[in-house]
C-alpha cells in the first residue's frame, strides 16, 4: 500500500511548496556550508533547510509531481517530508527504527524497515530512489548503490550523494583529524570530550572516494549517468570532479544522478 498525504509537521523545519526554481550560485553554497556547524546542535534547522535545497535541487533532473520516491537511509523524514511538498508520494528505508523515530517519537509517513544492501523493495518498483549522505555508512557502499538501481523503474532517477572521505569533512565530527587516520582521529574525539563519536571510523562510517564512485557509475550497463557534481558547489565548480586527487578534498560532497535503463 502506497502511502497517504498527511499535514506537514510545524516547527523549525516547517516546508513549503516552493516556487523558486534552483539555482547552484556561490551564495547557496555559502549558507548551506554554513549551516553545517549547527549539523548536531539543532538538526531542525540544519537537515531542514538542506532538504529544502535538495528537493530543488532533485526537481531540475525529475518531476516529482504524483513520482513514487524511495529515500534510502531516511532516518527521521525531513527529506520525505519536503519530497511530499513538492508533491511526490514517498517511502521512508532505514535500519533502525530509534533513527526513525529521533524527532518526535514517531516513524516518518511511509516508513519502511529495512537495510540499504537489501532494500526491502522489488525490482522497478519506484520512480525515483534517493539517499543523502548515506553511503559513507555502510560497508559495502557499491551494494547500497547497486540496490538503489535495482529498485528504481526504467527510465527513472537514482539521485545518489555523500560525503567522501578525503574532504574536509570526510571525518564527520572527528575532522579534520582524519587526515592522520580515521581510528585516530575517533580516539582523539574520545579523550578530548569524554565519549565516543557518534560516527565511528569502521564501524558507522567508512572511507569511500570519488575515483571509486565515478568507475562505479560509469560501470553500469543498467543505467547512465546524467550527472556527476560537487553537491554543495556553485555550477561553475563543476569541473573540479575531472581533476584526480584535487577534486578528493575540494569536491567535498560527490552528487551522482542517474538514470535507470
Amino acid at each position: 500500500m502506497l502511502p497517504h498525504t498527511r499535514p506537514l509537521r510545524k516547527g523549525k523545519a516547517d516546508v513549503e511548496t516552493p516556487n523558486a526554481p534552483f539555482r547552484a550560485t556561490l551564495g547557496r553554497s555559502v549558507r548551506l556550508l554554513s549551516a553545517f556547524r549547527k549539523e548536531q546542535t539543532d538538526p531542525d534547522f540544519f537537515y531542514g533547510m538542506l532538504a529544502r535545497d535538495t528537493a530543488a535541487q532533485l526537481a531540475t533532473y525529475t518531476d516529482l509531481s504524483g513520482a513514487l520516491v524511495a529515500d534510502v537511509g531516511g532516518g527521521p523524514g525531513y527529506f520525505t517530508e519536503v519530497l511530499r511538498a513538492h508533491g511526490a508520494r514517498t517511502l521512508c528505508v532505514d535500519c533502525d527504527a530509534g533513527e526513525m523515530m529521533a524527532r518526535d517519537g514517531a516513524v516518518p509517513e511511509g516508513a519502511i524497515l529495512g537495510s540499504a544492501l537489501d532494500i526491502p523493495l522489488r525490482d522497478g518498483s519506484v520512480d525515483v530512489c534517493f539517499s543523502s549522505n548515506v553511503l559513507e555508512h555502510v560497508p559495502d557502499p557499491w551494494r547500497m548503490a547497486a540496490e538503489m538501481v535495482r529498485v528504481t523503474r526504467p527510465g527513472g532517477v537514482v539521485y545518489l550523494s555523500f560525503t567522501n572521505w578525503l574532504s574536509p569533512w570526510g571525518g564527520h565530527e572527528t575532522s579534520p583529524w582524519h587526515y592522520l587516520g580515521g581510528h585516530r582521529a575517533a580516539r582523539r574525539y574520545t579523550r578530548r570530550l569524554g565519549h565516543r563519536p557518534k560516527n565511528v571510523y569502521g564501524e558507522g562510517l567508512y572511507p569511500v572516494s570519488v575515483a571509486g564512485a565515478l568507475r562505479w557509475a560509469r560501470s553500469r550497463t543498467d543505467a547512465e549517468v546524467i550527472a556527476a557534481r560537487p553537491r554543495y558547489h556553485p555550477e561553475w565548480a563543476t569541473g573540479v570532479i575531472h581533476l584526480p586527487g584535487v577534486r578528493e578534498i575540494v569536491t567535498w560532497n560527490l552528487l551522482l544522478v542517474l538514470r535507470r535503463r
